[in-house]
């Protein structure tokens, strides 16, 4: 499998190679490039009466500039920017399920979002953590019951401070068939 990243708008490098690093780990039959091509965030994707940016809007241009490059299986882009969907506070990613596309913001992911002091090493986990959940649901797999599998469903930066970077069994058992089936 190709996994490529994606920038969107301005996103530290470092925390961007060391994600690529982790991805690379993860799904250790995959490779996982960063594109050398940044985009920047659409300005009309800002909801001005939520002062938050549209998850579904951003998205959908990842999968756009995804139907442009059939040489990567996966893009996930990465904002930072704080990024919505209908019905909800706050994403700190979102998915096509199944597809090509997903997305994560590093806005919620900074412990100085909490008021706590900056610490690199806490974003980049929370960041390899929503990166490979989103990653997750590209490759089919819905949202996991067990709270320590990557793909719980986090409402809050506790849970994803509690769960881990790695699929449960049950889901790594997805991802694995899912993985093969793509031949590569």
């Amino acid at each position: 499998m190709k996994l490529g990243i994606l920038r969107i708008g301005k996103i530290d490098s470092h925390v961007t190679s060391r994600i690529q690093e982790n991805l690379t780990i993860i799904f250790p039959k995959s490779t996982c490039t960063l594109i050398p091509e940044t985009l920047s965030v659409p300005e009309e994707t800002f909801n001005k009466t939520r002062q938050q940016y549209s998850s579904n809007s951003i998205l959908s241009r990842i999968r756009n500039y995804a139907k442009k490059d059939i040489t990567i299986d996966k893009i996930l882009g990465i904002v930072d920017i704080d990024i919505f969907v209908p019905n909800l506070n706050f994403v700190f990613g979102e998915a096509e399920y199944p597809g090509k596309a997903a997305l994560i913001s590093l806005w919620r992911l900074k412990p100085e979002f909490y008021e706590q002091p900056s610490n690199n090493e806490l974003l980049i986990e929370r960041s390899t953590k929503e990166a490979v959940h989103e990653l997750g649901h590209t490759l089919g797999l819905k949202h996991c019951s067990n709270p320590f599998c990557v793909m719980y469903f986090s409402n809050s930066i506790f849970e994803t401070d509690r769960k881990q970077s790695l699929f449960c069994s049950k889901c790594h058992f997805k991802v694995e068939k899912t993985v093969n089936s793509l031949g590569r």
